[in-house]
């Protein structure tokens, strides 16, 4: 009786490669060779290894978007500056009501004047890295700015009564908050720039020690150029040609690597600003903090700062 490593021919009168479909797979599994492998031999497993092949790229895929999603870097915590209007220094927008509105170019409560200057949608992306860099719903943003001539509301002489460019919105599901607002002038000393603070929600924003998050949003200098060429916004010029984001004190330390803002737009039809915003709620908030350089202190083209301004906070704007 005819035998092939120690196992008997099924097909006593055929050759050894002829002896059926069963016999071939156990031989193939015999040799040590995967299923994967025995189907291909076989020419019975396109469709297989088609699967295997999508499964492969999938695979590379998810590698590569978690390659991406790694690079994501925890947004810098930056000086929240001698104007943040959050009740750490002085007045608290945060309390009242109608803060938490997406349209802030005009005052609300006792005043609705009106912020002039260029069109900005600003859109920050808020992502919860501690769970897997997946969009951080929920979270409240409080964003603020100075106007076109340099000033903040509730502190620059003349505006005290005012709190426009100050506004809340809460994140919806893809972490998105978006605020309609003005271009910011550049003052003396700082380049151009946007604060803005995370809350865990809503609940919480009438209490500046809450904030998970404090960091400053730098816009491109192409679009600045363009911006400060237009009417109202002409101290700015020669303010941005005396700084560069190297020599600023609150992003000099990298450049504002993760804090410069994409921007597309024009100033007929206004600018859309938009910036990715990693938030690591397991690292300690270090807001305030800012490199020591000198630098302005905004008010009014680098006017000095209100009366009252706690000697230990930055005066960095």
């Amino acid at each position: 009786m005819r035998t092939y490593q120690g196992r008997t021919l099924p097909r006593q009168d055929e050759d050894v490669d002829d002896q059926g479909l069963a016999f071939d797979i156990a031989t193939m599994h015999q040799r040590g060779l995967d299923r994967r492998r025995v189907l291909g031999v076989l020419g019975l497993g396109a469709a297989g290894l088609t699967l295997a092949a999508c499964s492969s790229e999938a695979e590379a895929e998810s590698t590569a978007s978690a390659t991406t999603s790694s690079s994501l870097s925890e947004i810098p915590d930056e000086t929240a500056g001698p104007y943040p209007g959050d009740g750490s220094n002085g007045a608290n927008v945060l309390t009242q009501s109608g803060v938490v509105r997406s349209d802030i170019r005009s005052s609300f409560g006792t005043s609705t004047t009106t912020a002039e200057g260029v069109p900005v949608a600003l859109t920050l992306s808020i992502v919860d890295m501690l769970e897997g860099d997946v969009p951080f719903e929920g979270v409240a943003v409080y964003v603020w700015h100075c106007d076109r001539d340099g000033n903040y509301s509730l502190y620059s002489s003349g505006i005290e009564n005012e709190n426009y460019l100050r506004g809340v919105q809460v994140a919806d599901a893809n972490g998105e908050v978006t605020f309609t607002s003005i271009f910011p002038a550049c003052y003396s000393g700082r380049w151009p720039h946007i604060h803005f603070e995370v809350y865990p929600d809503v609940d919480s924003i009438t209490d500046a020690t809450n904030a998970i998050a404090t960091s400053q949003v730098a816009l491109p200098e192409d679009v600045c150029d363009t911006v400060y060429a237009t009417t109202g916004y002409e101290q700015s010029v020669t303010n941005l040609a005396n700084v560069t984001l190297a020599s600023d004190n609150v992003f000099s330390d990298d450049s504002a690597a993760s804090q410069l803002a994409t921007v597309t737009g024009d100033v007929t039809n206004g600018y859309q600003v938009s910036l990715t915003v990693g938030v690591d709620t397991s690292t300690t908030p270090a807001a305030g903090s800012a490199p020591p350089a000198g630098g302005g202190t905004g008010g009014g083209m680098g006017g000095t700062p209100p009366t009252g301004v706690p000697t230990d906070r930055p005066t960095s704007a």
